[in-house]
Order: structure tokens, then C-alpha cells, then sequence
């Protein structure tokens, strides 16, 4: 029965990611969330609205022909024209493997967590911020607002055994307060340096927030550390490839810090206990 369940959570997890994939198509450009479409705009047949299905049925390209057109631009319309290309890229068929594969183990893993159906929205939330971060360098306020909200409600109504809705509040507190801090001295600090790059964005401090009210403030703690911890590796190996590959680095040179951000919201949120555990032995 265990794994009948994983495979329908599987499954469902490959269609979020279809889902995911729509909005970060949209989201970022101030556009109206729209069905399927090829980076040009042209809407994907049914069977090709997952990139999984698009990929394996040979429909990866748009059967647009000519000259390359330039998709719809924001109600501003200040951007700048540019050509985009037409095939879909090998984000749509990863992001739903890497979801449909995260809610199957956690249909395995968490069976008897009772707020299970509230943690894969949130991990489905936390999928499209890292899609969205790493390919803008955008956290919008528009996904992180309304989650907060989720997660408040999730607090009231249904928090986790032997915490209270007062936890989750202090956590995003605890998130908002010292991210916020963060991001002050990143400003200075792009000031000392004269750098127009900002270090540390402000979409980073809600993201912050948001985890502290998804996990509350003791496990926020823990996932602050590993999110200072592998930010500093994702930094030094991103270093150590540019070295090897360019044989050069430009200082100062910002990257997402988002998706480190959601790597310790997620070790906090699913493997809570294996962490505890692993503090334990270190202490005793």
C-alpha cells in the first residue's frame, strides 16, 4: 500500500512540476500565469504541457518557423525587444523528475505526518522560488506574500506536536529580523566598495521569513546554519569553476542566495529528526 501511495504522490509531484514550470515561465515577466507555452510564446499542444512528455514525444521545439520572435513583454513595455529561442530547455523535464521524486520519498518517509499535504505545498512553493532564483535572481513578492499567509494559516490551524502558533511567529520574526540585518550590511558593504551589484537582496529577507514561519524559530536556527554553511561551498565551488574553466573571476560577484536558503528550510522541515539525531551523537 506504502508504495501504491509514493507512486500516486509521484505522480502528483510531476504535474506540480509541470505547474511550477508554467508560473516561472510567467511569473517573472509581470505576466498573467498562462497554459503551457514554447519560450516564444506559441501555446504547447496537451501533450506536450509537461516537459517530460514534450521531451520523450519529440515536441520539445515550437513548430514556429522563420525568423525568431520576440515574446510578450511586460504592460510597461520598456524592456527591450530580444530574440528568444524556441525549444524548451532541460529545467522542464528535471523540475518534474526533482518534484515528483521529492513527493514520492516524502509519501515513503513521512507517512504518519499529520500535516504531510501542508509540507508538499510547501516544498512545491519553495521548488518554484529556487526555479525562479536561479534563472532571474527574482524572489517575488507575489509567490512569497500569499505563502506567508499559507503558512500562518497552516500555523493556526494545524501545528506540528508540542509547538504553538507563538513558535512559527517568532521564526519568521527570527527570519526577517537577522536576514534583514544581513541585507543592511550588504548594502554598506556594496557602498564601501563602490559595487552597483547588490550582495544581499531583500527578496532573500521575505524568503527568510517565510522559513522561519514554515519551521519556527529553534529549527530556523539550525536552518540558518546550513544555509550559511552551504552557501559558502556553493560559493567557493562556483569560484573553483571559473577558475578552471575561464581562468578568471570577477570579484564581488553576486550570486542567488535563495536557493541555500530553501536547502535549509527543506533539511529542517523533512529530515528534522535525522538532524536532531545527528546533534545528539555529536554532543553525547
Amino acid at each position: 500500500m506504502e508504495i501504491v501511495l509514493a507512486v500516486f504522490a509521484g505522480l502528483v509531484g510531476v504535474l506540480v512540476g509541470g505547474l511550477i514550470n508554467a508560473l516561472a515561465d510567467d511569473l517573472p515577466d509581470q505576466r498573467n500565469p498562462r497554459l503551457p507555452h514554447y519560450p516564444d510564446g506559441i501555446p504547447r499542444p496537451v501533450s506536450a504541457w509537461l516537459g517530460i512528455t514534450a521531451f520523450v514525444t519529440g515536441q520539445r521545439e515550437s513548430p514556429a518557423t522563420g525568423d525568431p520572435v520576440t515574446p510578450d513583454l511586460p504592460e510597461s513595455g520598456e524592456a527591450e525587444a530580444v530574440p528568444v529561442p524556441r525549444r524548451l530547455g532541460w529545467r522542464y523535464p528535471l523540475v518534474e523528475i526533482v518534484s515528483g521524486l521529492m513527493f514520492a520519498g516524502m509519501a515513503l518517509g513521512l507517512a504518519d505526518e499529520p500535516n504531510l499535504p501542508f509540507w508538499f505545498v510547501y516544498v512545491a512553493i519553495l521548488l518554484l522560488i529556487t526555479v525562479i532564483d536561479i534563472e532571474h535572481r527574482l524572489i517575488l513578492f507575489i509567490v512569497i506574500l500569499p505563502s506567508c499567509l499559507f503558512a500562518l494559516l497552516v500555523a493556526a490551524i494545524s501545528p506540528e506536536e508540542g509547538r504553538t502558533f507563538a513558535s512559527y511567529g517568532y521564526g519568521g520574526l527570527l527570519g526577517l529580523g537577522l536576514f534583514f540585518a544581513m541585507y543592511l550590511g550588504g548594502g554598506a558593504f556594496s557602498a564601501l566598495t563602490r559595487n552597483e551589484e547588490v550582495a544581499f537582496g531583500f527578496g532573500d529577507v521575505m524568503l527568510a521569513t517565510l522559513s522561519g514561519l514554515m519551521i519556527g524559530w529553534k529549527a530556523f536556527i539550525f536552518a540558518s546554519l546550513i544555509t550559511v554553511f552551504t552557501g559558502a561551498a556553493g560559493a567557493v565551488l562556483y569560484l573553483g569553476g571559473r577558475l578552471i574553466v575561464r581562468r578568471r573571476y570577477r570579484w564581488f560577484t553576486p550570486l542567488p542566495y535563495g536557493p541555500y536558503i530553501v536547502i535549509g528550510t527543506l533539511v529542517m522541515l523533512l529530515l528534522r529528526d535525522e538532524v536532531q539525531q545527528v546533534i545528539k551523537r555529536s554532543v553525547y
